[in-house]
């Protein structure tokens, strides 16, 4: 390993992204623990990350809130909490920064400025850092491969690319408290919501898939955050048959186990459909962005991932569906 085990006792991992990209990250951050099996590897995130550190307590032992940088879409900055975060990044000394946010563009020179403590991470034209230290920011491939890239880069092995999502045992009984025909009704979930506009498949065609899906005899289970609301009303409104509306109702453990239990999740490309990579629960990923190959799931027999941008049509993927559940049928058999 290019930095070695006796001397690399204290690790920050910068990673200060939503729930998708998080995940893409666990197998690279798998493999660090494994590589550094007593180092104490602290997570550099937005608020919400903190309930990575409960749980993945055996990846990450502390966090600490990143508050914003200029430049950086994720969050508004706060040059106050900022001043007291760079102070904090100077006391605690860290033996390593890992960079995983980007192609270091911005990140790589903010973080060397932050303290003395070596970095290592993604750089790109314009920013080129030390090799030893640095890999060329990968394009075209998927976003658990290129973390994977960076940590093999680093000397650390890989420890397979499968994603992952705990449950705790309390957010299991919250959720058979909600829905108590679990797990003996077979149903489907519906997420249409996304963090972004541009990212969402029109309702209507969620609404027609969901009533295909419960025509053929499934409850449809559709779920989001409160922010959601207004777009799975209207995917509830458009559809013929009734829906279970689990809008704003659930934390993210509740909703994994949903789609655990699930025959399938339909979804956009979104924090979601990385869980059902994780659950091993087959989906329908419709991808907006044109990145279907940095976001789709690995397995593409499980997973179907739609680039609506160069293939807008419907018939594909009801054809997908009934795929899908055509093999989920023969294997219930």
């Amino acid at each position: 390993m290019k930095f070695p085990l006796q001397t690399t006792r204290k690790i920050a991992v910068f990673r200060a992204l939503q729930l998708g990209d998080m995940l893409c990250a666990i197998p690279a951050v798998r493999a660090l623990r494994a590589a550094y099996p007593d180092a104490e590897i602290t997570l550099l995130g937005l608020p919400w990350a903190e309930s990575l550190c409960t749980r993945f307590p055996a990846y990450f032992d502390r966090f600490i809130h990143f508050p914003g940088f200029p430049g950086l879409p994720e969050q508004a900055v706060d040059p106050i909490a900022y001043q007291h975060f760079a102070a904090q990044m100077r006391d605690e000394q860290f033996d390593l920064i890992l960079q995983m946010q980007g192609n270091g563009n911005i990140v790589n020179d903010m973080l060397e400025n932050l303290s003395e403590s070596p970095v290592a991470g993604f750089h790109s034209e314009g920013n080129y850092r030390c090799p030893d230290a640095f890999l060329q920011y990968p394009s075209g491939i998927s976003e658990i491969l290129r973390h994977l890239q960076l940590m093999e880069h680093l000397g650390i092995p890989s420890q397979g690319t499968a994603l992952e999502f705990p449950v705790l045992g309390e957010e299991i009984q919250r959720l058979r408290s909600q829905l108590r025909f679990l797990p003996e009704s077979p149903y489907i979930c519906i997420h249409p919501g996304s963090r972004g506009a541009w990212r969402q498949w029109p309702p209507s065609h969620f609404a027609r898939l969901a009533d295909q899906c419960a025509g053929l005899g499934y409850r449809i289970v559709v779920t989001g955050t409160a922010a959601e609301a207004a777009i799975t009303a209207e995917v509830i409104g458009l559809m013929d048959y009734p829906a279970i509306d689990l809008t704003g109702k659930t934390g993210l453990g509740e909703i994994a186990q949903l789609i655990a239990e699930a025959d399938l999740l339909i979804s956009n490309c979104t924090g979601v459909s990385h869980i059902a990579a994780a659950t091993e629960t087959p989906s329908i990923v419709i991808s907006m962005d044109g990145e279907p190959e940095r976001w789709g799931p690995l397995n593409k027999e499980l997973h179907i991932t739609i680039d609506w941008t160069s293939d807008p049509d419907y018939a594909t993927v009801l054809l997908h569906l009934e795929s899908l559940l055509g093999s989920r049928s023969k294997q219930s058999k």
